[in-house]
Formats: C-alpha cells, sequence, structure tokens
C-alpha cells in the first residue's frame, strides 16, 4: 500500500530526489564512489555546492544581492548566530513571538543585545499571526517566523517598515515567492521542505546588517564560510547534494511562483474540507492559516473518537498526521512534494468517518 506522508519532518521529498540519491550512495557521476566517501574539496562535490548556492539564489530571486551558505547546526544555531553577528550589546532588536521556534529564538538572541518583543500571540495558544504593532526604527532588525509548524500558522505579509528583516524560513523555504529587497537575512532548516536534516541554509544580504564589534568564535562568524564558500571544514556532503536535487525539481515543476499556486490549491482542498466537515475545525485563525502545515481538531462533542479516525487514516496509509501535544487534534503536513492525490486521500478519509459518525 502507498504510504501517504504528512510528518511535520524530517519531511517528505520528492520521488525522483529521492530515486537520484539513492544510486548516488551506490555511484556518484560514476566516479566508482559513493557520494557518501568523496572528498568534499573533490571537482565533483565543489560544482555541487557552487550549483547549489547559484540554484538557492535562483530560485528566491536574490541575484548577486546575497551570501548564500550551507551550514550545520540547524536553524536552532541560527538564534544565536545571527545575533552573534550582527547584534552589539548595547544594539536593539525586536522580535515577535509566534510559537516554539520564536520563543527559543527569543532565549538565545537576549544573552547578546536588547530584545523587546513587538507583540506575541502566547494568550491564545499561538492560533493567529499578531498584527498592528509598530517597528521601532532605530531597531537592528526585525526577526519573524515565516511558518510555525507546530500550530499551523503562517505569516502572509511582512510589517511595513524599513528595518531589515531576518527570518526564520525552515518549514516554508520555496513555498511561496517573495521580495528579497525586503529581508537582511533568511535562514532554514532543510528537513521540512528542502531536503535531509544535517544542513541548515543561510542567506545573508551584502549590503544589509552591519557586522557587530565582539570577537566571534572562528566556526560561529559567518565571514568564515562566506571567505570559504561553505568549506571551511567538512560539510554534510550527502544532505547538500540531496537539496541541490530538490531544488533542480523544483526548476522542472517551474519554480517557485508554480510551487506557490500547487501549494494553494492543495491547502485549499483540505481547509475546504475541514470547514464543512461537521466532525471537524480548525485550530488556526482563518486568515493566518498555514500553507504548509494544517491543524485541526475534533469538534466540540466530538473528541473521544480521535483514535477511530487515526485508524481509519492508517487503513488508508496516511501517516503522521497525529497532531502535536501542545495544540492535539491532527496536523497535515503538505511541503511542496506532497502530491494532489495525497490530500485527496485524507479529505476522502475525513468525509467517510463523518459518514460513519457524524
Amino acid at each position: 500500500m502507498k504510504k501517504h506522508n504528512f510528518y511535520a519532518g524530517p519531511a517528505i521529498l520528492p520521488e525522483p530526489v529521492l530515486r537520484q540519491a539513492a544510486e548516488a550512495v551506490h555511484s556518484f557521476e560514476d566516479m566508482g564512489l559513493s557520494i557518501l566517501e568523496i572528498s568534499h574539496r573533490s571537482k565533483q562535490f565543489t560544482s555541487v555546492l557552487e550549483e547549489a548556492s547559484t540554484t538557492a539564489s535562483e530560485l528566491l530571486g536574490l541575484g548577486d544581492d546575497f551570501h548564500v551558505l550551507f551550514l550545520t547546526g540547524g536553524a536552532s544555531s541560527q538564534f544565536f548566530m545571527t545575533c552573534m553577528n550582527f547584534l552589539n550589546q548595547d544594539e536593539t532588536a525586536v522580535y515577535v513571538d509566534t510559537g516554539t521556534w520564536s520563543t527559543k529564538a527569543i532565549k538565545e538572541a537576549k544573552r547578546f543585545g536588547n530584545i523587546d518583543v513587538l507583540a506575541s500571540s502566547a494568550d491564545k495558544n499561538y492560533s493567529y499571526i499578531p498584527k498592528g504593532y509598530d517597528v521601532p526604527s532605530n531597531a537592528k532588525f526585525i526577526h519573524l517566523t515565516g511558518n510555525n509548524t507546530i500550530f499551523g500558522t503562517q505569516l502572509h505579509a511582512l510589517p511595513q517598515t524599513d528595518v531589515p528583516v531576518v527570518c526564520d524560513m525552515s518549514s516554508d523555504i520555496f513555498s511561496r515567492t517573495i521580495d528579497p529587497s525586503r529581508y537582511g537575512l533568511i535562514y532554514a532548516g532543510a528537513q521540512k521542505n528542502l531536503g535531509p536534516a544535517g544542513t541548515t541554509l543561510v542567506m545573508i544580504k551584502k549590503d544589509g546588517l552591519k557586522k557587530a564589534d565582539r570577537d566571534i568564535a572562528t566556526m560561529l562568524d559567518y565571514d568564515t564560510h562566506i571567505k570559504k564558500g561553505s568549506a571551511f571544514n567538512t560539510p554534510p556532503v550527502y544532505p547538500i547534494y540531496v537539496c541541490l536535487l530538490t531544488m533542480r525539481w523544483l526548476k522542472e515543476q517551474g519554480g517557485v511562483s508554480a510551487m506557490e499556486l500547487r501549494n494553494e490549491e492543495k491547502a485549499a482542498l483540505l481547509y475546504d474540507e475541514i470547514d464543512r466537515n461537521v466532525m471537524f475545525k480548525g485550530a488556526a485563525a482563518k486568515e493566518d492559516r498555514s500553507l504548509m502545515n494544517a491543524t485541526f481538531i475534533m469538534n466540540d462533542g466530538k473528541q473521544d473518537l480521535e483514535s477511530e479516525f487515526l485508524s481509519l487514516c492508517d487503513e488508508a496509509g496516511i501517516v503522521g498526521i497525529k497532531g502535536h501535544r501542545s495544540v492535539g487534534g491532527f496536523r497535515a503536513s503538505i511541503y511542496n512534494a506532497m502530491e494532489k492525490e495525497s490530500v485527496e486521500i485524507l479529505t476522502d478519509v475525513m468525509r467517510t468517518f463523518e459518514e460513519k459518525f457524524g
């Protein structure tokens, strides 16, 4: 039976990418060696790294304005590296708290300067995106989280400000078009929407944020990795290669703009069923619903039927649908690689569940 993978991450990858990645484990580019054992200084992998960087820039329309890096440590390392590199102790950065990951970022940021939390949706368990706040013009940068995997919310518009935006796009990178001019730095852990766990994509505007004047450990200094082209030490060769395969696949699909339309179609299909079905209701505010992670719960009086719904999902080959403990209910992660067919299978199960128990 085909499995329909709705896990939030590590997440689904396109079938052609999995096939090519598997072939490379056996033999990479007729070298007679596995991608897992080639030198990271070889011309073959240098070519991979260069193409991965240029393709990421091309897909997002960055032009020559950004340094593109593939680092390690996950997005969690960027929580402190951004401030360590760009925020002096006497300067202020502003943050918007929209969930677990922004909360963690705020905690780390406070080690390096003054942090002002402009707005938070903690009062309603992060079920919406705060709006209507003013961004101080003297802030070094504003930090935002593009998409919240746990709570199923997504930032659909940037605040009106000339202050550089630092954005965690770990779970919605390449899922929709952006205006690169608004950003000073973008980072994204690969394992949600780009590739396997093990590398983090970091894009830094060349004339954007002014460097902090503190002494920074070599491995934590962005300049180190910029100068060495993401290869100061041994980079995560295989994850970067799979990211490149995914980005090639994205280009074949028509690029980010085509992917955005596809994602909107899938999300509309699922949210329409959530809103129509008497057994369910959405967990996030409608205007802030995520195109990547749809969260929904049982309707009032139906909560004791969760296990029955999960059983029906299991019978249909649907995996990873159980919601995070912070929200409960269910979460369907419908990243770029998720086929519309899988979303249709899920909505069919939802209708069957309603017919059986509604």
